[in-house]
């Protein structure tokens, strides 16, 4: 960890749209401890006093996990959430996105902070997909020089970081440092390549409902040509929105992450075709699939925390 004196646990949480995860990280082995973790699901639709709730119950479990007997456990809690949200404030801004309605507006700093025993400035909030980028970039010890993490899930999330520092700003990176703010033919990349827009597009050819895409890459599996076509035209289309700035970014490497990386075996190909077709320098990339989402995301909350 980016740290002269760093704790012997770093607290953390990672908010999903259905979880919170909570845990204490090893800033020495650069991993999660065992025996620290602790999962509390979490509705879409959850109100504001269970939202805190069960992040302050998943958090105090760890700070009273046995594990942490005996250790420095840190007083800055990493945070890593989903946006829309104000990470400076640490205020939720979740408006129009289909999740978490209820918490629009919501100073999660300040109201949760008081459950935990600490003030509102030890919430030290980033957004998922930095986490996880923050994750891998410190689990391949740095080597990435210029690194993108992508994240596929219920949408598209991304960070694209120099030397560890996420960039957000400048003519290499999409704004923001946002993949989903790109466009497809003109459309929101969202519109095209999230899980809803794949199940709406199978759904349109076929006339029958789909389990979003774990049910259209079981259909794949199955030889359902009609499947296949839509995860290739998707992911495909994806590859070729992400080339120019992974080009421009002068990334050297592009860790992939998420739920959708379970039927990567699927997804992986047209990706990959999208991407060089649109850029063929690109094949010299390194390409990493990480299934450990959530540990990196654990990870790169903590490594937020240290260097606050």
């Amino acid at each position: 960890m980016t740290s002269t004196q760093a704790p012997g646990a770093i607290p953390v949480l990672e908010v999903g749209g259905s979880h919170v995860t909570a845990a204490a990280v090893d800033p020495d082995r650069a991993g999660v401890l065992d025996g620290t973790r602790q999962r509390l699901a979490l509705r879409p639709n959850t109100g504001a006093e269970d939202f805190l709730a069960a992040l302050a119950d998943a958090a105090n479990r760890v700070l009273a996990a046995p594990a942490l007997r005996g250790r420095t456990v840190g007083g800055t809690w990493g945070v890593a959430v989903p946006g829309p949200f104000d990470y400076a404030t640490g205020t939720a801004r979740y408006r129009d996105v289909g999740k978490f309605a209820a918490l629009d507006g919501l100073p999660v700093a300040d109201r949760l902070a008081p459950r935990l025993g600490c003030g509102p400035a030890r919430l030290r909030f980033l957004n998922d997909a930095h986490a996880f980028g923050l994750g891998a970039w410190r689990g391949t010890g740095g080597r990435g020089r210029r690194l993108v993490a992508i994240t596929l899930g219920t949408g598209v999330g991304s960070a694209f970081l120099d030397r560890g520092t996420p960039v957000v700003a400048g003519p290499s990176v999409p704004p923001e440092g946002r993949a989903d703010l790109l466009a497809i033919g003109g459309r929101p990349l969202e519109d095209a390549v999230s899980t809803r827009a794949l199940a709406a597009r199978y759904t349109a050819l076929t006339g029958a409902p789909v389990d979003g895409l774990r049910g259209l890459s079981a259909r794949a599996a199955d030889g359902e040509a009609v499947a296949q076509v839509v995860i290739d035209d998707a992911l495909h289309a994806l590859g070729g929105a992400l080339a120019p700035w992974l080009a421009a970014f002068e990334a050297d490497t592009l860790v992939v992450g998420g739920s959708a990386t379970a039927a990567w075996d699927r997804l992986g190909p047209p990706f990959t075709a999208g991407l060089t077709a649109r850029h063929p320098t690109l094949a010299a990339l390194r390409l990493a699939v990480r299934r450990d989402g959530e540990d990196l995301a654990l990870l790169g909350a903590a490594e937020h925390a240290v260097r606050a």
